[in-house]
């Protein structure tokens, strides 16, 4: 017999733990400093860094640092995507994420956070098959821009939307922007009734598989997360599109995360 709902739900829930508590993961993040034009230094970190319209910069000015596992023996140029990834420098036992969130910012990931010693997994609702729910993927014919707002007052995220996932519930039909999946298939931030009661107020992120034939998908609540911001006060995560908040309470997925209530 094939693996049952509650056994792959507790497995890709012990993965999503695992990937938590990786040694310089979101849990490892220590501090957050913004970049400004002027080369200067950062407590704790060696060099000087800085940024200008196009791109961030860092000198070691002699320290030893890494990026991909090659020296960085002089200046180096990161010029990254708006609300994309980022680049990490490696100096000693730390990492130095640099990315783009309006202007450039430098993030330093620890393996001794306290947030990750301390670190005893997500509370989450009991998995319940009935919150996974069909619904219909509609692309839109051409993907939208669509900027939304984050957790960080006066920054905002400009995402590519390329549809909306429509379902029913409690009679109801409900529509919920998508944007393009991590990997493949598809995304959507979202509140509900129990965000700021027993989930993260700001929001919780649902991935989805791919549509078949038909535009039809699944969405399964019981996976949804959250967004880094639940954990650390050092992320910048994006707050749901205009329209992404359900009237009823998912009481299926994560929940609030331990002393951030």
């Amino acid at each position: 017999m094939g693996e049952g709902f509650i056994e792959q739900w507790r497995r890709w829930k012990d993965e999503r733990e695992r990937t938590l508590a990786a040694p310089l993961g979101w849990l490892a993040l220590v501090s957050l400093d913004w970049l400004d034009d002027r080369p200067r230094g950062y407590a704790g970190l060696p060099g000087v860094w800085w940024q200008d319209e196009d791109a961030a910069y860092f000198d070691p000015q002699g320290a030893q640092a890494s990026q991909s596992g090659f020296p960085v023996l002089g200046q180096s140029r990161f010029e990254l995507v708006d609300s994309g990834a980022g680049a990490r420098i490696a100096i000693g036992d730390v990492e130095v994420e640099v990315a783009r969130r309006g202007g450039y910012l430098i993030r330093v990931h620890d393996p001794k956070a306290a947030a990750l010693l301390e670190f005893d997994g997500v509370p989450s609702y009991p998995p319940d098959p009935d919150w996974r729910i069909e619904g219909v993927y509609e692309p839109f014919p051409e993907p939208r821009p669509t900027t939304v707002g984050a957790v960080v007052e006066g920054l905002s995220h400009v995402y590519t939307a390329p549809g909306v996932v429509r379902f029913s519930f409690g009679g109801q039909e409900h529509a919920l922007t998508a944007f393009n999946g991590k990997r493949r298939g598809l995304n959507v931030l979202f509140t509900d009734a129990t965000s700021g009661v027993t989930t993260y107020a700001a929001n919780r992120s649902l991935e989805i598989a791919e549509p078949d034939e038909a535009g039809r998908v699944i969405l399964d609540f019981n996976r949804a997360t959250n967004l880094p911001c639940a954990f650390t006060d050092y992320a910048t995560c994006p707050l749901p599109p205009e329209g992404n908040t359900l009237p009823f309470a998912v009481e299926a997925g994560e929940k609030t995360p331990h002393g951030r209530g």
